[in-house]
């Protein structure tokens, strides 16, 4: 039977980690096969556990790589046509699996995703979100909003043939949203309103370095602004007057950024690309808006 998809969870050997694992082998998917791929990142043998013994389930080492080579490590080796990227803390929720193939069979998109909840150290709900956004949102992202991984398949070939995981020191504690970035410039999204999974979410127990957060994500949208037809994505993916008054803001923020750098000529072709953008969407209020919000 071929296989659907690819769960890769990296860890440091975390007490959570069985239930994220049983949170896919409890999955009561029988339209295809699928499969998880533990990344032990600890530089210690796991523990015996009994799903350690599962023909759905493979473990590897990395020795202290870091997330983004766990994860790419794990890449490599799937076999999956979409990956599934869990962290060791999140759980998926009963019914994602089928929820996913219903939503491939109906769509070409190569980013799929579902609604999702967020919880604190306990497990208590703290939130529910329902996005509900799909095609190119390339624009979206670019402004400061992500759409999580732990919630997400993505299509194997294009995970690849956008680059996979940034290791880069720079981008660490933000290579979702990296990625994702790079996947949206090129692919589309699709959505299924189907709350897929829990995600924890607090500084508490994070490996996420939140002192340095916001200056490794804004490394990765520099990345992102540089590349290669990004003004022509942003454009075919600003929805309204008022995201362009966001991708306008992202643009004058990286203006000011590269200014303090002395970058001149990037600062100067940021600020014609975000006068560009803003064009005549200036005469509309939601533009000035979206102008005003801050980047996330």
């Amino acid at each position: 039977m071929a296989i659907f998809s690819s769960t890769i969870i990296p860890t440091i050997n975390r007490s959570t980690l069985s239930g994220a694992v049983y949170s896919v082998l409890n999955q009561s998917f029988k339209a295809a096969d699928f499969e998880v791929i533990v990344v032990n990142d600890s530089s210690q043998p796991l523990p015996d556990m009994d799903w350690q013994h599962s023909e759905w389930v493979r473990v590897i080492d990395t020795n202290r790589r870091e997330r983004s080579v766990a994860r790419n490590t794990g890449a490599a080796i799937a076999r999956g046509k979409y990956l599934h990227f869990l962290d060791d803390d999140d759980l998926l929720l009963p019914g994602a699996l089928e929820a996913f193939w219903e939503l491939d069979q109906k769509n070409e998109a190569a980013w799929l995703y579902g609604s999702y909840q967020t919880v604190d150290n306990e497990g208590n709900i703290v939130a529910e979100f329902h996005p509900d956004i799909s095609g190119n949102i390339f624009a979206l992202l670019i402004a400061g909003e992500a759409i999580p991984f732990q919630a997400s398949l993505l299509q194997a070939k294009q995970f690849h043939a956008t680059g996979g995981y940034d290791s880069a020191p720079g981008i660490i504690g933000v290579e979702d949203r990296d990625l994702g970035r790079r996947m949206a410039l090129s692919f589309t999204i699709a959505y299924t309103p189907t709350v897929v999974a829990k995600i924890r979410i607090g500084e508490v127990g994070s490996t996420t370095n939140w002192a340095t957060l916001a200056e490794s994500d804004r490394w990765g949208r520099e990345k992102a602004l540089s590349a290669q037809h990004t003004y022509a994505r942003l454009r075919a993916s600003a929805p309204s007057s008022y995201w362009h008054g966001r991708v306008s803001r992202a643009y004058f923020a990286s203006m000011m950024w590269n200014l303090k750098r002395k970058n001149i000529f990037t600062a100067a072709s940021r600020a014609t690309a975000g006068l560009a953008f803003a064009g005549w969407h200036t005469f509309s209020p939601s533009f000035w808006h979206g102008l005003k919000t801050k980047i996330k």
